[in-house]
């Protein structure tokens, strides 16, 4: 006989908006809140006051929020290697490695509207891209790129980032607030963040690309 999943205390006291049941989440003793902790390709919103952690290499998050709900959210992607398809955000042709961005940023996005945020309110804060892949090219600065891009194009309100470099991060992001912590793991060993971001890596070469996701 199998038994369901017992809740965790961040469960019982902030349910998790519907959908977002999967992500892993915990009671966060230092910050006295429930806490959500975002994976490469995963993204997270909520409504109510909670702590989004997440920790980047070479893989970029925006922390997007409407500011004046506090409705918001945050992502944690990479673009995969460039395998010639060409195209790019900003001139219209994407070409398989932009899509995958462009999803991730989407899909919060819409995420963010559909439990009640407005456009034209959405504040985003982006960090990550650093060069930890040592033996691939730049990946971090193709994420950078991408992301500044986008929010280029799409007009939307950037109040903070925190980009580049040579070590990971670990972020912390209270939409509520908008407040946003970042730690640089300079005395971290990279061994693990490397081979998760390097299995994400060809995880994206053998999964097919998602479909359109329409804003609205």
């Amino acid at each position: 006989m199998k038994f369901p999943r017992a809740s965790t205390p961040a469960e019982r006291r902030h349910p998790a908006l519907p959908g977002f049941e999967h992500i892993s989440r915990y009671w966060d003793d230092l910050h006295g809140c429930a806490a959500a902790k975002i994976l490469p390709g995963e993204f997270y919103v909520t409504r109510s006051d909670e702590l989004l952690v997440t920790v980047l290499g070479s893989c970029v998050s925006a922390c997007i929020r409407d500011r004046e709900s506090g409705i918001g959210g945050m992502n944690h992607f990479m673009l995969p290697m460039d395998n010639g398809g060409g195209g790019s955000w900003d001139t219209g042709g994407l070409g398989v490695s932009t899509r995958y961005g462009s999803h991730a940023m989407e899909s919060l996005i819409t995420n963010i509207i559909k439990h009640g945020g407005v456009r034209k309110n959405l504040e985003v804060k982006v960090f990550g891209g650093g060069k930890i892949l040592a033996d691939l090219i730049d990946i971090g600065r193709k994420n950078i790129d991408f992301v500044r891009s986008y929010i280029e194009v799409e007009g939307l309100r950037v109040v903070a980032e925190d980009l580049g470099g040579m070590y990971p991060r670990k972020v912390y992001y209270l939409p509520a607030t908008g407040k946003a912590f970042v730690r640089k793991l300079v005395s971290l060993r990279n061994d693990t963040i490397v081979e998760r971001e390097k299995a994400y890596l060809d995880n994206l070469a053998r999964k097919p690309v998602e479909g359109d996701v329409t804003l609205f």
